[in-house]
């Protein structure tokens, strides 16, 4: 599993939320992607890395710009981890 994080301008509100995260669950196989206008970042769990650039050209496609991403690994965290 892996948590991509996105650094996107252009998101304003709650609906601009929305559109990046309906463009990413359209083009991409992932298991939960949110959204926050307020910090400006996507976060994005998948079981796989993403192509990059294909994750780029979807979200500015959409009118908003992706300004970095950030691919690490992902750790799902239990109910009593620390």
């Amino acid at each position: 599993m892996v948590k991509i994080t996105l650094k996107v301008e252009g998101m304003a509100c709650g609906m601009c939320e929305s559109h990046v995260n309906e463009t990413i669950r359209k083009n991409f196989e992932v298991k939960k992607v949110t959204s926050s206008h307020k910090k400006g970042l996507t976060e994005i769990i998948s079981e796989n890395p993403l192509d990059e650039e294909a994750v780029k050209k979807a979200v500015n496609e959409t009118g908003y710009q992706v300004l970095s991403i950030n691919t690490e690994p992902y750790v799902k965290k239990g109910l009593f981890s620390r």
